[in-house]
Formats: C-alpha cells, sequence, structure tokens
C-alpha cells in the first residue's frame, strides 16, 4: 500500500512543459490526457475560463481510471485585459499576438485541480502573473515565428525561449507562466498529505535560472503571484 508521501499521482496532461516541472518534485506519476471543449463561454473572464478548464480536465481523466490515485490537471491561459489569447493558428495571428503584446504588461493565469479519484475531495488552485514584455524588433518577431515555436503555445510565445527571450520578468512566478505554479501546487498536494522531499522552490529557481521573490509567501498562503 502506498505511503502518502507516495500515493499514484496522474499527469492529466501531454505538455512536455507539466510534465518537465512535475519531474522537479521528485515525484513518480503517470500520464493521462483530457479530451474536453476548451471553447470559452460567451463574455468568461480568464481566471473563470482556466478554473473551468482545470477542473473538466481533472474530472475527466478520474473518471477514465481504474484504482485510486491523484489526478492533477491543470491549465494556462494568456490574457489581454479581456481578450483571451489562445495558440496562434498561422503566422500572421502569431505575429499580431506578438506585436499586440510588444513593450506592454498582460497577465497569466493558471488554474490547477487536484482530485482524489478514491473520495472524491476536490482543491482547486489558482495563480495569476504579471507579465511585462520587452520591446522585441520586427526582425526577432519574424525569426521566432519561422523557428515554429509560437504556434503550440498560448499568446504566441514561451517564457523559457533562450533565443527570443520575449519576457522581462523580475518579480512573481516564472513557472505559472510556464504552465505549472510548482508551490501553488505544493500546499495543494499538503492538503492530501502528499509531501514531496525536493526542495522544489530552490530547484525550480535553479532551472528557470530565476530569483523567486514570491516563493515562500505563495506556500503561508498567498493567492496569487
Amino acid at each position: 500500500m502506498p505511503t502518502p508521501d507516495h500515493r499514484r499521482l496522474i499527469l492529466a496532461s501531454g505538455s512536455p512543459r507539466r510534465r518537465e516541472l512535475l519531474a522537479l518534485t521528485g515525484l513518480t506519476f503517470e500520464i493521462a490526457t483530457a479530451d474536453i471543449d476548451e471553447t470559452p463561454h460567451p463574455g468568461e473572464p480568464a481566471a473563470a475560463y482556466t478554473i473551468r478548464l482545470s477542473q473538466s480536465k481533472a474530472e475527466a481523466v478520474a473518471r477514465s481510471i481504474s484504482g485510486g490515485a491523484l489526478v492533477l490537471a491543470a491549465d494556462t491561459t494568456v490574457a489581454d485585459g479581456d481578450t483571451i489569447l489562445g495558440k496562434p493558428a498561422d503566422p500572421a495571428e502569431a505575429r499580431a499576438m506578438l506585436v499586440r503584446l510588444r513593450g506592454r504588461t498582460h497577465q497569466v493565469y493558471t488554474a490547477l485541480t487536484v482530485i482524489d479519484a478514491d473520495s472524491g475531495q476536490r482543491l482547486t488552485d489558482a495563480a495569476v502573473t504579471d507579465v511585462p514584455m520587452r520591446a522585441y524588433s520586427d526582425a526577432e518577431i519574424e525569426a521566432y515565428i519561422a523557428s515554429g515555436d509560437p504556434f503550440d503555445k498560448a499568446g504566441g510565445y514561451a517564457i523559457q525561449n533562450s533565443g527570443f527571450r520575449p519576457v522581462n520578468l523580475t518579480e512573481g512566478c516564472f513557472a505559472n507562466v510556464v504552465g505549472l505554479p510548482l508551490c501553488h501546487l505544493l500546499r495543494t498536494l499538503r492538503r492530501f498529505g502528499v509531501r514531496p522531499a525536493a526542495d522544489v522552490p530552490r530547484l525550480c529557481q535553479d532551472h528557470h535560472d530565476y530569483l523567486c521573490t514570491v516563493a515562500q509567501a505563495i506556500l503561508e498562503g498567498e493567492p496569487s503571484a
């Protein structure tokens, strides 16, 4: 029988970025994906949309598995004001998104939901980070589009792209912008009795070469970062 620290954990996501981040916890996990409708409801705010999708993904996978497990799902949304920016469908849409965001600050929301498939207990947590974009040039936009990287990224960019480096982030949760806010995840897992042995905040900072100013506050219960 697994101990509370070694419960079966299922990541309800096919995202390589989320797999990479979750691996920093040192926890063993399986992968299962959920096929849900991700269309925003009319007038739905970005925060509510993100929470709804994380819950729907977790519920879909929890219904599909056999045996006890904790199911973790997450959803990340890039928003500019009231506008949700999804994944660009083509170079023109990627270009429009990158021009729109250039030199300005927008928000990235991530919601994560953990469901105990045995008991039905469900907890959802959410993070929001203000993301200032640098004033990259038109030539940099074209080179980035040519790389193909924007097309599976909400908002048309990846904060961790070492060639483009589109973001001037100096405060807030870097991992949230990548797609899985690890300190929010830690405080949620603790409520299920799971406490990774790894020093996750330090590993996250080392992995992203980023000095985090909010990790302790999040672990102590601050709502967002």
